[in-house]
């Protein structure tokens, strides 16, 4: 079951913490870490996990190596980001590493992603969006709730939220464009 609760202050702190043990696993390798999705976004409802965004400047076995060596798991069937509408460029644009926590840790999603590629690009851009568009938040968190309510099946979440997500991504696209968006300084 997907559970939708308030934001809750204690986030951003949590973020930090695990990004610090984060920073300190891989060194250089991490060429920024960021506080990624609902819960880096003040105010808005989310499912109570920390997503997080290690960029480095290629995906390969040192990253896996240093992530795993502090307790973290490599998901081998979660190396692709959903691909939306419209996007140019090879597949490879799309490719990550994903990661679950160490065992009894904090909830967390950790994605690493190449600099400079449009997943990387996407997700601080959209978080940035919604950060500064808190009317297109309150309606993200209005559909976040429905489908934890009304999909049996959780597997199927974030089959079904990605078209929304690529509805606001668009638009946080043509925002980006108005304002010569520029994602700001890593958040740790």
């Amino acid at each position: 079951m997907v559970e939708i609760i308030p934001y809750q202050t204690r986030w951003p702190a949590e973020f930090q913490q695990i990004a610090a043990a984060q920073r300190q696993a891989l060194g250089d390798l991490a060429l920024r870490i960021d506080h990624i999705g609902s819960t880096a976004v003040p105010g808005l409802p989310a499912k109570d996990v920390i997503d997080i965004q290690i960029t480095v400047a290629r995906l390969d076995e040192a990253v896996i190596a240093a992530l795993e060596s502090a307790g973290y798991t490599l998901v081998e069937t979660n190396c692709n980001d959903h691909r939306p509408p419209g996007a140019q460029g090879p597949d490879s644009d799309w490719q990550k590493l994903f990661f679950r926590p160490p065992p009894g840790g904090r909830r967390t999603n950790t994605h690493v992603r190449t600099a400079g590629r449009p997943n990387q690009r996407y997700a601080l851009l959209f978080r940035d969006y919604l950060r500064a568009h808190p009317a297109s938040a309150a309606a993200y968190a209005e559909l976040k709730r429905r489908l934890a309510t009304h999909l049996a099946d959780p597997q199927r979440y974030p089959e079904v939220k990605d078209p929304a997500v690529d509805l606001i991504y668009l638009a946080a696209e043509a925002w980006a464009v108005t304002t010569a968006w520029q994602a700001g300084p890593a958040d740790a």
